[in-house]
């Protein structure tokens, strides 16, 4: 996308957001979006972030005018980070980084692709399965196909069984449990898959594509082909309203 539709875009989001009300990206504001798209953060992944900013200051009766878009910065990379966690883009842009001479890290120093995410406060695993397992069991509400609802029900009760042990997970035993939660959340993936029809697969892969086109020149092949692998996931979770059972 053109880094001039990339800001008018946010900013369209942001008046529609603000009730209609014309917030203007300009100046110091217009230079930090267009740094967002220098950066390669998806248009999407940059309104998840405004979307997070407002929803928590309108429930927090903190909004009495129109929102800046400055204020939505924090979490617009805190839902950039997120992205590059579920698609893997840090860990390629390193190593592309530590290539010969750079090539593929990008032209004029920091595109932020290569940069680790920031550190997160670890989640206990009994709350994180408390989590998950309330997400689940909210998709098996209304009209859900029967093959679905099975599926959903399988994994509910595996994860209800791993519970009581979650409570008590210290050391290497935690350790084997996150290990166990990524092969589960590996093969939820692989199920939805079946069940999510030929048209959602290729609007997944779409998507995926366009999200990572700001990186197709910075990774090796088999690096891009690994993170759109996983961006085709992170769409396809978001679609079918998964949660990520894996814990980081």
């Amino acid at each position: 996308m053109d880094t001039d539709d990339y800001c008018r875009d946010i900013e369209a989001h942001l008046c529609r957001r603000n009730g209609g009300h014309l917030v203007r990206i300009a100046g110091p504001a217009f230079d930090m979006v267009r740094g967002w798209a220098q950066r390669g953060i998806p248009l999407k992944v940059a309104l998840q972030g405004i979307d997070r900013y407002l929803d928590r200051s309108s429930a927090r009766g903190m909004r009495r005018r129109p929102a800046r878009v400055e204020f939505c910065e924090a979490d617009v990379l805190d839902a950039f980070d997120a992205w590059r966690r579920a698609v893997g883009i840090h860990r390629a842009g390193a190593e592309t980084a530590g290539g010969a001479d750079g090539e593929g890290a990008g032209s004029g120093g920091d595109t932020g692709s290569d940069e680790a995410p920031r550190a997160r406060a670890r989640e206990s695993l009994s709350t994180h399965l408390d989590r998950v397992i309330v997400r689940l069991t909210s998709l098996r509400t209304g009209d859900v196909p029967a093959a679905w609802d099975a599926v959903l029900e399988e994994f509910v009760r595996a994860l209800d069984a791993m519970h009581p042990a979650a409570r008590r997970a210290r050391g290497e035993a935690r350790e084997r449990m996150l290990v166990d939660l990524e092969a589960l959340d590996a093969r939820l993936m692989e199920r939805a898959r079946t069940v999510a029809g030929a048209d959602l697969l290729a609007e997944a892969a779409r998507e995926a594509a366009a999200e990572l086109e700001p990186f197709a020149t910075r990774l090796s092949p088999a690096a891009y082909a690994a993170a759109l692998a996983r961006c085709e996931h992170r769409v396809l979770r978001d679609r079918l309203r998964l949660p990520t059972i894996a814990l980081d």
